[in-house]
C-alpha cells in the first residue's frame, strides 16, 4: 500500500529559517551576544518545557491564556516557556547559593499562542540580560543601557527607550480607587494609548474599564505630566507615598542613566505600563525610528516580587528583553542587514579523481588558516562547479588541476568579477582575507 502524501506546511505563526536568512541573524545574536558579556553577564539556558504550576499566574489572565499548555506522555502538566524571566525566577529559587548580583543573558526561544502578525510571531526568539540580587537603581540604569548599546552595536543610530515607574501607575490607579484585576485592565488599556491615540484610549477605559469620566479625566491629567520637569510628579501625588517614591525612583533611574552616557536615548512616557503582573518598579520599552508601526523591539523593568514566589523571601531583580525576530525584521526594512547565503568563503574543486587528495590538502590549508573552505562533493566539468559555487553565493572557487600543480600552484577565481591569479597554496589565504 502506498504511502500517502504529506503536504509540507508550517503552522500560522511559525516558520523556517533558510540560510540567507539566519546567517545574518545568527551574525546578529553573536553581536548581541558580546555587548552582554561586555557588561559582564554570563550565558544560561534553561528547558523549554515547564510544570505548568511554575508559569501560571504570572502573567495576569491574558497572559495565561497564551501559554501553550498540554499533559505530556506522562500525564504531567505542561507548558512552553512564555518568556525567559519567570524560568529565571523558578531557577534562582533552586539555586539560592548563587553569588549575588547575579547577572546573566539567554537567548533562546519562547512560544505565545497569539494572533501573528507584522514582525510578531507564536514562535520567537528573546535576547534577556537580568541582574538578581541588586536593589541599587544602577541595575536599572544598566540594564537600560545595555539595551542602548545593543542597538548601537546593531549600526540603529534612531531609537528612543521610554521609561517609566510602575508604582506611579499604581499610585494613579489608587487615586482613581481601581485595583486588582480591574486594574490591570486599566494599565492594559493605557499601554495602547500610543497606537490608539486619546479619543479611543478615553473610550475604552469608559467601556471596558467602567471608568467614570471624572475617573478618566483623572488618568490623562497624569499622563500628560512633564515627568522631567522639577516638582511636577511631587505636586501631583502629594501626600500619597508610593507616587511619591516612584517620582523618586525614576529620577534617580535618568540620573544613573545619563551618567552611563545614555542620556539622549531615554525619554519619559507615563503610559508606559507593561501589562504583565509582576513589574513593581522601573519599566521600560524602546522604539526604533521609522519602525514605531511594529512597536516595541526590546522592553523590561524591575520584578522585586516574582523572586519571592520560588524562594519565599525577597529577591530584588532587573531585566530587559530583546525581541530578535521583531527587530531582525525592522533591520532589515533599514537595511542594516548584510545579506549573507553562504558561510563558505572559497569553494575548492575537483579536477579528477586523481587531483582530489590534493583537494582536500588545500581545503585543510586554507581551514587552518582561519578561511572556511569546502571541496565540491564530485569531480568534472569545472563550469558545473563553478555554478554551484556561485548558486550557493561563494566568492571564490580554487582549481588545482594537474598543469597547476605540476608547478606547485593552483588558480584562484573571483567568481563574481571573473579575475583570477594564478599563486601557490600557502598564498591563498592571504590574498582571500585580503580581498
Amino acid at each position: 500500500m502506498a504511502t500517502p502524501k504529506v503536504e509540507p506546511r508550517t503552522l500560522s505563526g511559525f516558520r523556517d529559517y533558510l540560510p540567507d536568512v539566519m546567517l545574518p541573524r545568527q551574525r546578529m545574536l553573536e553581536r548581541v551576544a558580546a555587548v552582554f558579556e561586555s557588561f559582564g553577564f554570563a550565558p544560561l539556558s534553561t528547558p523549554a518545557l515547564e510544570y505548568a504550576e511554575c508559569l501560571l499566574g504570572k502573567y495576569g489572565d491574558e497572559g495565561d491564556k497564551l501559554l501553550y499548555r498540554f499533559r505530556d506522555n506522562g500525564d504531567r502538566d505542561v507548558a512552553l516557556r512564555y518568556d525567559l524571566t519567570v524560568p529565571l525566577a523558578r531557577l534562582m529559587g533552586m539555586n539560592r547559593d548563587l553569588p549575588k548580583p547575579f547577572k546573566r543573558y539567554h537567548i533562546a526561544p519562547v512560544w505565545r499562542a497569539e494572533r501573528p502578525g507584522r514582525g510578531r510571531f507564536r514562535e520567537f526568539t528573546q535576547c534577556d540580560v537580568d541582574i538578581v540580587g541588586a536593589d541599587s537603581l544602577m541595575a536599572d540604569a544598566e540594564c537600560i543601557a545595555v539595551g542602548a548599546s545593543v542597538l548601537r552595536a546593531l549600526g540603529v543610530e534612531r531609537f528612543e527607550i521610554r521609561v517609566n515607574n510602575r508604582k506611579l501607575l499604581t499610585a494613579m490607579l489608587d487615586m482613581v480607587r481601581v485595583e486588582g484585576e480591574a486594574a490591570l485592565g486599566v494599565l492594559r488599556t493605557i499601554d495602547k494609548l500610543p497606537k490608539i491615540g486619546e479619543a479611543a484610549t478615553r473610550e475604552l477605559l469608559r467601556t471596558e474599564n467602567a471608568l467614570d469620566d471624572a475617573a478618566v479625566d483623572t488618568v490623562f491629567r497624569f499622563l500628560a505630566l512633564d515627568a522631567r520637569s522639577p516638582g511636577t510628579l511631587e505636586a501631583f501625588f502629594e501626600g500619597h507615598a508610593t507616587g511619591l517614591l516612584g517620582a523618586s525612583e525614576l529620577r534617580a533611574v535618568l540620573q544613573a542613566v545619563a551618567e552611563q552616557g545614555f542620556g539622549g536615548a531615554v525619554a519619559v512616557d507615563l503610559s508606559i505600563a507593561r501589562g504583565l503582573d509582576y513589574y513593581n518598579g522601573t519599566i521600560y520599552e524602546t522604539f526604533v525610528g521609522g519602525l514605531e508601526s511594529i512597536g516595541s523591539v526590546m522592553s523590561g523593568g524591575r520584578y522585586d516580587s516574582l523572586l519571592g514566589l520560588y524562594t519565599g523571601e525577597a529577591m530584588p531583580a532587573v531585566g530587559i528583553s530583546l525581541g530578535v525576530d521583531r527587530l531582525f525584521s525592522g533591520l532589515q526594512e533599514l537595511g542594516l542587514v548584510e545579506a549573507q547565503a553562504s558561510v563558505t568563503q572559497a569553494l575548492v574543486t575537483v579536477f579528477d579523481d586523481a587531483t582530489r587528495p590534493h583537494s582536500y590538502a588545500i581545503a585543510n590549508t586554507l581551514r587552518a588558516a582561519g578561511v572556511s573552505a569546502e571541496v565540491f562533493l564530485g569531480a568534472g566539468k569545472l563550469k558545473k562547479q563553478f555554478t554551484y559555487a556561485d548558486r550557493k553565493q561563494i566568492p571564490w572557487a580554487v582549481v588545482a588541476g594537474p598543469d597547476e600543480l605540476a608547478r606547485g600552484e593552483v588558480t584562484l577565481k573571483h567568481l563574481k568579477t571573473g579575475e583570477q591569479h594564478t599563486l601557490p597554496v600557502d598564498a591563498l589565504a592571504a590574498r582571500i582575507r585580503g580581498a
